[in-house]
């Protein structure tokens, strides 16, 4: 069965909001084993709606559509696939009744306009999930084709997809494969790098047909390395993955620092809780982001105790120990913020960073220039990197740069 999905949202055309939904219900489709070869959004306009379905149907079994299920008069969608069924719109009492129910939980009574969101066309059948007061439909079409229709808020769209629209792709199509991906998450190598050094691999698996590896810049997150695996069932498709991602460890290893949803952050708190290891951070130039990061990770204060940003050159000084006789850009500097960190917070391992961010040079130090530092029980590792990146990337790439080195260093404990 192919499926197509369609966003719809001016919004979206305009840059004022990134269609996250398409990326995430194709991914939900993937793994159920159905084909997605099209995503498309088009803004709120019903001649270019009608046409858009339409052209989606022609190519498609199925089309899933998000958005444009509001209360307001640029919420067309409901109107527009009604049109294309050939049929009127019909007010669903039973979803007046809900969605007066939801003003009513809030402490609120429901404006009229709400009523337009329980105007369903004839023939189509609500989805059972309504988080909101936008309820979600299942419109069959012609030919034995069916689109659906789920609102654009995130957590009511995955809802539906979960709970209705997914199971319900299944049992019309009647797939027998599970289509399965897992992302190796790598730092400190290239793209293309990445793509050399594993050229033959690529090419051992086009031969093989079972499993395929493409490549994802991320940014400050690296560069993703996703497996995807075509199986008859889930335990086999995971087999695959697991013996791929095995070879991959093989060849790539050494930049290779988490898996799926884990982040350099989870993986460096879990390091620290596993051996036991308080952990403090000292920051200039990245001026409290390290802490920021790695505080986002729920269960962070099992290991994390806090941070100094000490931005000016004195509180560096008299919190962390940097002779005033050092530049407060040079390897000195880091490796005494590195141990005056752990020595002002009673923690065993640390990192520091200090450099030039931009966009001027700062004491005869050229724009990017960042000495990074890991502190293990008194034992210091420091190193230089120039990045040649503008003001705002080169406080990222440093955070994830000084975090994988501790890394490093912690997983050689192990």
């Amino acid at each position: 069965m192919r499926c197509e999905i369609v966003a719809v949202g001016t919004e979206i055309l305009l840059g004022q909001i990134v269609d996250t939904n398409s990326a995430w219900i194709s991914e939900r489709l993937a793994e159920a084993g159905i084909d997605c070869y099209l995503q498309t959004v088009v803004g709120d306009n019903s001649e270019r709606m009608s046409k858009t379905f339409g052209d989606a149907l022609e190519r498609a079994d199925a089309l899933i559509v998000t958005g444009g299920l509001g209360p307001t008069q640029d919420d067309l969608t409901r109107q527009v696939v009604a049109d294309l069924m050939g049929v009127q719109l019909e007010r669903d009492l039973e979803i007046v009744e809900r969605i007066r129910e939801r003003f009513s939980n809030r402490g609120r009574s429901m404006p009229d306009n709400n009523l337009k969101q329980a105007d369903i066309p004839v023939g189509a059948l609500p989805i059972p999930e309504m988080p909101g007061t936008a309820a979600g439909l299942i419109c069959p079409m012609e030919e034995g084709k069916v689109i659906y229709v789920v609102p654009g808020v995130p957590s009511e769209m995955k809802l539906m997809l979960e709970g209705t629209v997914i199971p319900d792709l299944v049992l019309r199509s009647g797939v027998t494969s599970v289509i399965r991906s897992r992302v190796l998450k790598t730092w400190g190598h290239s793209e293309s790098g990445l793509a050399e050094d594993l050229a033959e691999e690529i090419e051992r698996l086009d031969d093989d047909g079972e499993l395929t590896l493409a490549f994802q810049a991320s940014g400050i997150e690296g560069v993703k390395v996703r497996i995807t695996a075509k199986a008859t069932d889930r335990e086999k498709s995971d087999l695959l993955l697991d013996s791929e991602e095995d070879i991959l460890r093989g060849l790539i290893g050494d930049y290779i620092f988490a898996v799926d949803d884990a982040t350099m952050e989870s993986v460096i708190l879990d390091l620290l809780r596993s051996q036991s290891l308080t952990f403090a951070t000292a920051e200039s130039l990245t001026g409290g982001m390290i802490g920021t990061r790695l505080t986002e990770v729920p269960g962070s204060s099992d290991s994390y105790i806090g941070s100094i940003v000490a931005y000016e050159g004195d509180l560096k000084n008299s919190l962390l120990d940097v002779s005033k006789d050092v530049p407060v850009v040079s390897q000195e500097a880091v490796e005494a913020m590195a141990l005056g960190v752990c020595k002002l917070f009673g923690a065993d391992v640390s990192v520091a960073a200090t450099g030039v961010a931009g966009p001027s040079p700062h004491d005869g130090q050229e724009v990017g220039t960042v000495w990074m530092a890991s502190n293990i029980g008194g034992q210091v590792e420091s190193f230089k990197v120039v990045f040649p990146f503008d003001r705002t990337q080169v406080r990222q790439f440093t955070v994830i740069t000084v975090l994988n080195a501790l890394r490093k260093r912690l997983e050689s404990l192990q």
